[in-house]
């Protein structure tokens, strides 16, 4: 689930504490992929949607990120496996 944003990621155990470390992609002028990110859900107030009121991010050029009963997904693949959940984030 690289979706293009990410290059790399590593996992890191620094005793009995796990890290990931990511590497974002850059494009050839040295400037970030990752346009924007907004947050979606608050503690406040979540968001949760159904399989088919799922959003598209700038008209499929984006992604959503949702926590669903199978674990975190794209909307993408969350539409795919037919399930909803609670948007996470934007990401374009």
């Amino acid at each position: 689930m690289l979706a293009g944003y990410i290059t790399n990621f590593k996992v890191a155990e620094e005793g009995a504490k796990k890290t990931i470390k990511i590497y974002l992609k850059y494009d050839g002028a040295n400037s970030p992929v990752i346009s924007s990110i907004e947050r979606v859900s608050r503690p406040g107030c979540r968001v949760y949607v159904g399989q088919q009121e799922i959003p598209r991010v700038l008209g499929g050029m984006g992604i959503n990120i949702l926590t669903t009963a199978r674990g975190v997904m794209t909307g993408r693949d969350a539409f795919k496996e037919r399930i909803g959940g609670e948007i996470l984030c934007r990401i374009w």
